[in-house]
């Protein structure tokens, strides 16, 4: 495999190959431009955008109350050695504790 040469800039490749410090990013002009984006705007969009796909149909609530009962139906029947192992991983924080159940209608 051959060594990668890097091309030599252009002047229109807006670089200033003698930049260091306080000039870097800086552009052929040796000002600083100033760059801000609005996130705030962006991310209710987003939001709007998240509620518009799921539709009018979806209901949090019967959404969280079948997250439990999947969540009661996965850790349900377990051996002795299971539900020991259940309980330890419970104690070290690796799976989350049962809230009270404040989703079901």
């Amino acid at each position: 495999m051959a060594p990668h040469t890097p091309a030599t800039p252009s002047p229109d490749d807006n670089t200033n190959t003698t930049s260091t410090g306080a000039d870097a990013g800086a552009g052929a002009s040796g000002r600083l431009t100033d760059f801000t984006i609005d996130l705030t705007s962006q991310e209710v969009l987003r939001r709007a955008q998240v509620i518009q796909a799921l539709g009018p149909h979806w209901n949090p609530m019967e959404v969280l109350h079948d997250e439990e009962t999947a969540h009661d139906l996965l850790y349900s029947g377990l051996d002795p050695q299971q539900q020991t192992l259940y309980n330890h991983l419970l104690a070290a924080g690796i799976l989350p504790t049962r809230g009270n159940r404040h989703a079901a209608p």
